[in-house]
């Protein structure tokens, strides 16, 4: 119980930190990328409106107008230019500003500017932009990004190497202290279950007591409703205490149970035998599909007792002349449970709660049912005993299906 809640809580606030980080560098990186292309674009600017080229007089009228543009930056700033015509003829190159690229790697990068069809974009460590002049010519200007790229990449990867050793550190650090901090309500939780335990022994001895004094009375006084109701009430009373002291040890023991092969469709066939002779009595319709010779490793008393509660749930809450099925069958290294019945009428909400403890679908808690809302929760701590998975589904809000997954050691 310990590692697990100690676990959920680390992966919760790891996932919630990461979560963040993750947010935060995506705003950080986004934003410095967006400035790297918006520093390159006022240099564009510049030499696509004196085509290709700085002013011949500097830039100094430049610097109120466009904030990335400085008197250093004809100085610092490496480029090339390619005039294409028309027809896609190379017309002219220049390529005195870089000293990277010669004449025949200007032609290429210009080929694959224009193969793209867009009017600005990146090649390698270039940012180019097409620009018509003179008629139908096209004049490519290729700016080297390389110092900015590299100032963006290298923090990019700072960001998410520092980021991930942060989150590693602070995953250790809530490992280590969530221990302390989840130990309260584990503590709690098992005197929570020690007590349900304990009060369940002390109430059977007087509910003995009270049903064999009942059964005296009766053979004194004969029999009356006032003690067939005594009778009554204390056997609702004897399986709702048996029934809470097998789900508090059924959670408390965890998988610490009897583990065994055994053929999961023989067991299956027994209790779907006691109980479509039940649901035929009361003229509902019962069908049942078990694949034979289906093998799992378990407890065969925890299993039987799950499909009891199951088929039991489906013939007490179907509609009247309703139909219940069941099936079972394997599903590559599970084993599949489906137990469905007619109802009707049940709300997609209520699904959630079908396994909480004494709830019940019927809200006036008056059902002629007899049960007491604790099935369903016992047939989940079974299946969660069992590392197995159980959840409830409808199609039309008149069916409900309760299928279980048992995975199968192999």
């Amino acid at each position: 119980m310990i590692r697990r809640l100690r676990i959920k809580f680390t992966a919760a606030a790891v996932g919630a930190m990461a979560i963040v980080l993750t947010v935060i560098l995506g705003i950080v990186n986004g934003v410095n990328y967006h400035n790297v292309i918006r520093d390159a674009g006022y240099v564009l600017d510049l030499l696509a409106e004196h085509q290709g080229d700085f002013p011949d007089d500097g830039v100094r009228g430049s610097r109120q107008r466009r904030p990335g543009i400085s008197p250093e930056t004809p100085y610092e700033t490496r480029f090339f230019t390619v005039t294409v015509g028309k027809n896609g003829d190379i017309l002219a190159t220049d390529t005195e500003r870089i000293a990277a690229v010669d004449a025949a790697d200007a032609e290429v990068y210009a080929g694959k500017a224009l193969d793209t069809g867009r009017k600005e974009g990146f090649l390698d460590d270039y940012r180019y932009r097409c620009e018509s002049v003179g008629g139908d010519d096209i004049l490519i200007i290729f700016l080297d990004c390389t110092r900015s790229l590299t100032t963006f990449r290298n923090f990019f990867f700072t960001s998410i190497l520092v980021s991930v050793m942060g989150v590693a550190a602070v995953s250790l650090l809530i490992l280590l202290a969530s221990g302390r901090i989840v130990r309260p309500f584990v503590e709690n939780y098992e005197k929570q279950k020690r007590f349900i335990t304990d009060a369940g022994h002390e109430l059977k001895t007087p509910l003995t007591i009270i049903d064999a004094d009942a059964a005296v009375m009766e053979m004194e006084l004969g029999e009356n409703e006032w003690l067939q109701d005594i009778k009554r009430q204390t056997r609702y009373l004897r399986e709702l205490t048996e029934d809470l002291i097998y789900l508090s040890r059924t959670e408390e023991r965890g998988e610490h149970f009897v583990r065994a092969d055994f053929s999961i469709s023989e067991v299956a066939e027994e209790v779907t035998d006691s109980f479509g002779a039940l649901a035929i009595a009361q003229e509902k319709k019962f069908r049942s599909r078990i694949e034979p010779m289906v093998s799992y490793c378990g407890g065969a008393g925890e299993i039987r007792r799950l499909f009891a509660i199951l088929l039991d749930n489906a013939v007490k809450y179907s509609a009247p002349e309703g139909e219940i099925s069941f099936s079972l069958g394997k599903e590559g290294k599970a084993v599949r449970i489906r137990v469905s019945n007619t109802v009707e009428h049940i709300d997609r909400e209520q699904l959630a709660r079908l396994f909480d403890r004494f709830y019940r679908t019927d809200s006036s808690r008056n059902s002629e049912t007899g049960g007491h809302g604790l099935g369903l929760s016992i047939a989940r701590a079974v299946v969660t005993a069992h590392r197995g998975k159980i959840w409830a589904s409808t199609e039309t809000g008149r069916d409900l299906t309760v299928t279980v997954l048992l995975f199968r050691s192999v």
